[in-house]
């Protein structure tokens, strides 16, 4: 006979053993990825045949592949509809064009165990992208939730995702928005936790999630733990460097990792430290950089 097999089996969450940081700006905007093993360990500079930008967004699709999408090219206007996908060798592929709303310093997750969606940005605007399982954007589709940019996403539950944090128009914010499995996004969530902008975030522990560092006028390194139902946890004080402009993903399967970004003022260090994320959210000290020192950077995990 043969197993019965579980109608929810059909959309694994991917297991996120490898990673990649991608782009940025030093302060020239750069075409790079840094490769995250397994074991969180960061791999030298590697060129891509993508448009060098900064300010992009990333996320997994397809149980082992990521999307880079969107971002900031430099000229006029900078914004730019691009995006890149990421084999399950880490891989970055040619440019795409010509779907949705040319925009930057927006957030992206993964939802449904094989699928993606690109929110917010740009102006800042409401509008999202949602990514199938074969790595095709959809055209835009209003969003719910207060549009802001400089924000950050991830995954939690296994097959949902949450984005938060953000600037709108002045003000900085700690909202949050769910991101169901079929990649509804819900209204706002009254935010817990200092309100800033210019966070990281990815998931660990196969289901929960983690939001940390960022900018409240200055560079902070506090985190906020995203329970396995979305639930956003206060403030917990900073492990590593405070600074902001940086990205995170996923590594091992269960852990992830926050990468590069910036410190000042005074100084404005490009930096290109990390930080690992336990399997149970517990942020480590700084690991001495690999790679070009930059900011403006995003990342996925994949494979």
């Amino acid at each position: 006979m043969f197993p019965i097999i579980p109608a929810s089996s059909a959309a694994t969450s991917s297991t996120n053993d490898e990673g990649l940081f991608f782009g940025g700006m030093t302060p020239t905007k750069v075409s790079m990825t840094n490769l995250v093993s397994d074991a969180g360990v960061v791999a030298s500079d590697t060129a891509t045949v993508a448009t060098a930008r900064g300010e992009a967004g990333a996320c997994e699709y397809g149980g082992d592949k990521g999307i880079i999408g969107f971002g900031n090219k430099g000229g006029s206007p900078p914004a730019c509809d691009i995006t890149n996908l990421v084999s399950n060798a880490g891989v970055v592929a040619s440019d795409v064009t010509g779907v949705g709303t040319a925009r930057y310093s927006l957030g992206a997750c993964s939802y449904g165990g094989d699928k993606g969606i690109f929110a917010y940005g740009g102006a800042p605007n409401d509008i999202i992208n949602l990514v199938s399982n074969a790595g095709v954007v959809a055209t835009d589709t209003t969003s719910v939730g207060t549009p802001r940019w400089s924000l950050a996403a991830c995954e939690y539950g296994g097959d949902k995702g949450i984005f938060g944090y953000g600037a709108i128009s002045a003000d900085r914010s700690s909202l949050t928005n769910l991101v169901s499995n079929t990649g509804v996004i819900s209204s706002d969530v009254a935010g817990v936790g200092t309100a800033r902008n210019y966070i990281m975030a990815c998931s660990y522990g196969e289901d929960k999630g983690i939001f940390g560092f960022g900018w409240i006028g200055s560079n902070v390194g506090m985190t906020n733990l995203v329970s396995d139902a979305g639930v956003v946890a206060t403030d917990v004080a900073a492990v590593g460097t405070a600074r902001d402009l940086g990205a995170a993903c996923e590594y091992g399967g269960d852990k992830g990792i926050f990468g590069f970004g910036w410190t000042g003022p005074p100084g404005n260090v490009y930096r290109s430290m990390t930080n690992l994320v336990s399997n149970v959210g517990v942020v480590a000290s700084d690991t001495t950089g690999v790679g070009t020192a930059r900011n403006y950077i995003t990342a996925c995990s994949f494979n």
